[in-house]
């Protein structure tokens, strides 16, 4: 029984960590702006932003400061199976920091990670590894 449960968890983590990889109708060609308001000046500034496709996959995210400059902006590229295949991360002037390249297993979970510099050299490599233990 206990090998069940562990199994449907596993499962359901898999699907709740691609689900963000998954087309979402609900979100086709959606702009997500965050707003956040200086209760005493009532000044507003854009905190983070996430644009969706025309098929509702996230392909950008930008983090800004509390004083509206770009912190960060990430951009993710999908492969045919529909889910991340690349992650690039741009700094604060727009300048290419770090890559992430993706692999999934045939159960279309995450295999490996390569975490690559801004300049193309590989800095690490993360393996992911699925266990359900017996009781």
């Amino acid at each position: 029984m206990k090998r069940i449960v562990l199994i449907a968890a596993a499962m359901l983590l898999g699907f709740c960590a691609s689900a963000q990889e998954v087309q979402r109708p609900d979100r086709k060609n959606l702009v997500i702006k965050e707003w956040n308001t200086d209760a005493r000046t009532n000044a507003r500034v854009m905190d983070h932003v996430t644009t969706y496709n025309a098929d509702g996959m996230k392909i950008e995210e930008i983090e800004n400061y509390s004083n509206g400059r770009q912190k960060w902006r990430k951009r993710f590229e999908y492969g045919p199976n529909g889910k991340v295949s690349r992650e690039l991360v741009y700094d604060e002037r727009n300048r290419l920091y770090s890559v992430k390249k993706l692999e999934y297993n045939e159960q279309g979970q995450k295999k490996t990670q390569y975490n690559y510099d801004g300049k193309g050299k590989l800095v690490s490599v993360k393996v992911f590894e699925y266990i359900a233990e017996d009781e």
